[in-house]
C-alpha cells in the first residue's frame, strides 16, 4: 500500500508540473508555485488579466487556505518562458 501512494503521489506531481510546462511555465516547478509567486508579485492577489490562475488558485484555496504561496519553490521557476522569478543580479 506505502508503495502504490507514492506512486500515485509520483504521478499526481508529474502531471502537476506537465501542466505548468504546458502553460509555458519551468518544467521542474508545480503549477502552486508558480501561482504563489504571481500572488506575492502582485501584492497577495491574482490579476483579473489572468483568469484560469485565479479559478485554480481559487480552488486551491478552498481546499487548502494559503497553498500558493506556502507552494513557492524558491528554486524554481528560472526556465519557464513566461512569470520568471524576481532574482537579484
Amino acid at each position: 500500500m506505502k508503495l502504490l501512494k507514492r506512486y500515485l503521489l509520483n504521478l499526481l506531481l508529474a502531471l502537476d508540473q506537465f501542466g505548468n510546462a504546458l502553460g509555458a511555465g519551468d518544467a521542474d516547478e508545480t503549477i502552486s508555485s508558480r501561482l504563489g509567486r504571481i500572488k506575492r508579485k502582485h501584492g497577495g492577489r491574482i490579476p483579473w488579466r489572468r483568469p484560469l490562475s485565479k479559478i485554480i488558485d481559487w480552488a486551491l484555496e478552498k481546499v487548502d487556505p494559503g497553498h500558493s504561496i506556502d507552494a513557492i519553490e524558491h528554486d524554481e521557476g528560472d526556465d519557464g518562458l513566461v512569470d520568471k522569478p524576481d532574482r537579484p543580479g
